[in-house]
């Protein structure tokens, strides 16, 4: 499994860059083709992938729905994205969803938050209760409204034994709103945190892949997801047979 914010292509090398290249989050310009085909060419080597910050399809992106240009440049056979924060037609955000395994059903939830435009991606994989759900979300950066957010989500999943919630929290596992989580679903903290952000020199953890305690994993790892701010992180999951049946 891979996780990646990818900035809607967009490249950001330092600090400096947010202000120095603020153009090329709203205009069609700079090498967003070539950020996508490298994202496209990592993604490509994981049977499902989360996506945060990818654009429908606005000007930014040259009308280009980034998710499923990744889909077909990345060899998936299924894909799906939720459209969370639109300022206009001039820019878009979205949660995506690459899969080589076809899921059994894709559903939208919109996050609650002090200020609209949050959502997560439910996807479902297998039959019943031993089926595999996976849940991509971008969290809010204040903590209160994480908080909101994160109660929601564990709603959506207390019930399920084999759950994965990946992307964006803008936050560490250790935050206090982040064990209401843990403590209301099967989610498990990971075992040891991996920095992501920013990508030029990391030093936060504030991109997971978190899994329930059903479920086996190993190999966490973080990569350049082309030039976005926030590395990619991967996670190779044990999922049992009966999960994807």
């Amino acid at each position: 499994m891979l996780s990646a914010n990818i900035q809607a292509g967009s490249s950001t090398r330092g600090y400096h860059d947010y202000v120095a290249r603020s153009w090329s989050h709203v205009l069609p310009a700079g090498n967003k083709r070539g950020s996508l085909d490298l994202i496209a060419k990592l993604a490509g080597q994981y049977d499902i992938v989360g996506l945060n910050e990818a654009d429908p399809g606005s000007l930014r992106s040259g009308f280009t729905n980034q998710t499923e240009y990744l889909a077909r440049h990345g060899g998936f056979d299924y894909w799906s994205h939720q459209p969370n924060r639109r300022m206009g037609g001039v820019a878009s955000s979205a949660n995506g969803l690459l899969s080589k395994l076809q899921p059994i059903e894709v559903t939208d939830h919109s996050l609650p938050g002090r200020i609209s435009g949050r959502g997560v991606l439910l996807a479902r994989f297998g039959e019943g209760d031993d089926g595999l759900v996976v849940a991509i979300a971008h969290l809010s950066l204040g903590a209160n409204s994480r908080s909101t957010q994160l109660g929601f989500i564990a709603e959506l999943l207390q019930d399920h034994r084999h759950a994965v919630l990946m992307g964006d929290f803008n936050c560490a596992v250790e935050r206090p709103e982040m064990q209401a989580l843990f403590r209301n679903t099967r989610l498990q903290p990971p075992a040891c945190a991996v920095p992501t952000f920013p990508s030029w020199q990391p030093q936060r953890a504030i991109d997971h892949i978190l899994i329930s305690s059903g479920l086996g994993c190993s190999g966490a790892q973080a990569m350049p997801a082309a030039q976005s701010d926030h590395l990619a992180l991967s996670l190779e999951l044990d999922v049992p047979d009966a999960a994807l049946r």
